[in-house]
């Protein structure tokens, strides 16, 4: 790979590097005559000088010199200026202090809270209109592509594959299948005709990722990837994070909608309903409760020992945190329900025909048969003084990741093989 001059590249000072990348190396440098800091891509030299594919490399490395060059918005990393200085090729960028890519917040146990992902997809969609309206279609929106800055504002960047629309004549690079295909749109991955509808498709993954720490079409292998993102739908966004507003999932959804008739037709649209949405969150009265003082209280308990703290996020966000003041009937005897209930705090009692059988307390579970079968309730379950449960389906379960289902089935069958052994040995007692 190529190093710049030491200490200098054309006009610019070079002062250390800050990034790495396919496309090239980015160096924090300083523009000696306007006095302030850049960022300075240099190309990879040894993908310069290949044979088969250094031509199309160079092509894909100053597009986004031609293509973001033309562009100046507040949430799009600015392009300054570009050049060749003996075998090196830069492009010299914007520098954004303290920048973190969005890749750290799509993990569960690391996700942002509701109102600041509404905000920066929110900000996406108004950069993205504007780059569509100038004829630029960015074509690999990812959370690696957009910058966080300090203030946390939003920055797009990484304009190389970008595909520049003009009035009658569409300029493109002959690359075939280009972008990152996690978080291409239907016709993207089918190589059809491109719109600017395919970066707002890949926003609607980016944020379901940012809003659940998992990705909309999980699959294992690349042939599965592209089946889902053609044919099936995502998983229910409100079952894999209970507090997320239905309005937003119906944003989401209209954003990844595999037809395009269905989709957004611009930025400007889906941040409209951004905005409302964002509006209507701040005006809900704030839990009580925190995410981090639930995610606390549902570590200690003996049924999520040896869970990873992701896995444990995954359960909290996606399953229900359920209240109940002293006397009320959590489940009522003969009624049909598929949930399964774990004690956070306090106690309730197990009654039969309005008779107490026995107390159950924080860490005790209940509720395994009618989870598992879906069958009419045998007991009425009371809570004994101010209790708090979280109630967990089939659905969330469903939904989570590999690994979590794997371990949440273990330990609820060592819970329901427990329940039944206990109850045998009162019966044959």
């Amino acid at each position: 790979m190529s190093n710049p001059p030491v200490g200098r590249l054309g006009k610019y000072e070079v002062m250390r590097e800050i990034a790495r990348g396919s496309m090239g190396t980015v160096y924090l440098g300083h523009d000696l005559y306007i006095d302030r800091p850049v960022a300075l891509k240099v190309a990879h030299s040894d993908q310069l000088d290949d044979e088969e594919s250094g031509d199309r490399y160079r092509k894909m490395f100053f597009n986004e010199a031609h293509t973001a060059g033309r562009l100046s918005h507040p949430n799009i990393i600015s392009i300054y200026d570009a050049g060749v200085e003996g075998e090196i090729c830069y492009i010299v960028m914007e520098y954004v202090e303290g920048g973190q890519t969005l890749k750290p917040w799509c993990r569960p146990d690391h996700l942002l809270p509701i109102d600041r992902v509404v905000e920066i997809g929110f900000k996406c969609a108004r950069a993205l209109d504007y780059a569509h309206r100038q004829g630029v279609v960015h074509r690999d929106i990812k959370p690696t592509n957009i910058l966080i800055t300090q203030q946390m504002d939003v920055k797009l960047g990484d304009f190389s594959i970008a595909q520049l629309s003009k009035m009658d004549t569409t300029e493109t690079l002959p690359l075939g299948l280009v972008g990152s295909p996690r978080y291409m749109s239907p016709e993207q991955i089918s190589e059809e005709f491109i719109t600017g509808q395919t970066d707002i498709f890949s926003l609607g993954v980016v944020l379901f990722e940012l809003l659940t720490g998992r990705h909309p079409f999980m699959a294992d292998n690349f042939s599965r990837l592209v089946q889902k993102i053609l044919t099936e739908q995502p998983p229910r966004l409100t079952e894999l994070r209970a507090d997320a507003p239905p309005e937003l999932e119906r944003i989401i959804n209209r954003a990844m909608a595999k037809d395009r008739a269905d989709r957004y037709a611009m930025g400007g649209d889906m941040a409209a309903d951004l905005a409302r949405a964002f509006d209507r969150i701040l005006e809900q009265p704030r839990e009580n409760i925190s995410e981090q003082e639930k995610f606390t209280a549902v570590k200690q308990l003996d049924f999520f020992h040896g869970f990873p703290e992701a896995e444990v996020w995954e359960i909290v966000r996606a399953a229900q945190w359920q209240d109940y003041p002293d006397g009320s009937r959590v489940i009522i005897e003969g009624e049909i329900d598929d949930s399964f209930y774990i004690i956070v705090h306090g106690e309730v009692k197990v009654q039969k025909n309005h008779r107490d059988l026995r107390s159950l307390f924080a860490g005790d579970c209940f509720g395994e048969m009618g989870y598992l079968a879906k069958t009419k309730r045998t007991a009425t379950i009371v809570a004994n003084g101010p209790t708090s449960l979280l109630k967990i389906n089939s659905t969330v379960i469903s939904q989570a990741s590999l690994n979590c289902q794997v371990r949440f089935l273990k330990v609820f069958l060592r819970t329901l093989i427990h329940r039944l052994s206990v109850t045998t040995e009162k019966v044959v007692q």
